[in-house]
């Protein structure tokens, strides 16, 4: 039977991770801005995220659930985890700093947007982090039964934002290009991560 409310619950967290900004999200955003290899620079982001959160949903999720003492810092750790991230994405809505977008004027090879997202996607500690620690570990306090249900949450977040990103850039631009748009993201994600880490903790 598919768990409706863990699916809301893996959507939910997917989401406020993916949606905090950094350099993943700064690449697709400036390929959109660009209008170049969109295609390829999302779906290749999607793909990494949901080999990413399977591997942690069904691996460490597995250890996990074997030792009850495990599990207990799994969710604490998550908790106190997902609370310190929106705190930093609300921190983020007040800096003064501003996120540089200018999209280079040299295109790019299809082969070299396949290496630069893949880079992107694979050589940042911080997608491992999100996806398969976080996410496995919280994923893996779920009944085995209600596991996929999660993953598939966390995993359908990322193929909406990241098409909706990549895609949704070429028309609303001047939007993105703006420093503001990126504070009400951060504001977005910062309230979803303290919402998650209160339900997580409860639960723990």
């Amino acid at each position: 039977m598919f768990e409706s409310r863990i699916f809301l619950n893996g959507l939910g967290l997917g989401a406020g991770l993916i949606m905090a900004i950094g350099a993943q999200n700064i690449h697709v955003l400036r390929t959109g801005l660009r209008r170049e290899h969109i295609g390829l620079t999302v779906l290749t982001c999607i793909l990494v995220d949901a080999s990413l959160i399977a591997l942690g949903v069904a691996g460490v999720g597995t250890l996990v659930q074997s030792s009850p003492t495990l599990l207990a810092v799994a969710k604490w750790g998550g908790a106190a985890f997902l609370f310190w991230y929106g705190v930093r994405s609300w921190r983020s809505v007040f800096a003064t700093g501003s996120v540089q977008l200018a999209p280079d004027q040299v295109r790019t090879s299809r082969r070299q947007a396949f290496l630069s997202v893949l880079a992107l996607s694979l050589l940042n500690p911080h997608v491992y982090l999100d996806t398969v620690v976080l996410l496995g570990a919280i994923g893996g306090g779920f009944a085995p039964a209600g596991r996929p249900a999660f993953a598939a949450g966390a995993m359908c977040a990322s193929v909406l934002w990241f098409t909706a990103l990549g895609y949704g850039a070429k028309a609303l631009s001047r939007l993105f290009a703006r420093p503001v748009a990126w504070k009400w993201i951060d504001g977005i994600a910062g309230t979803t991560m303290l919402a998650l880490s209160v339900s997580v903790a409860s639960s723990a």
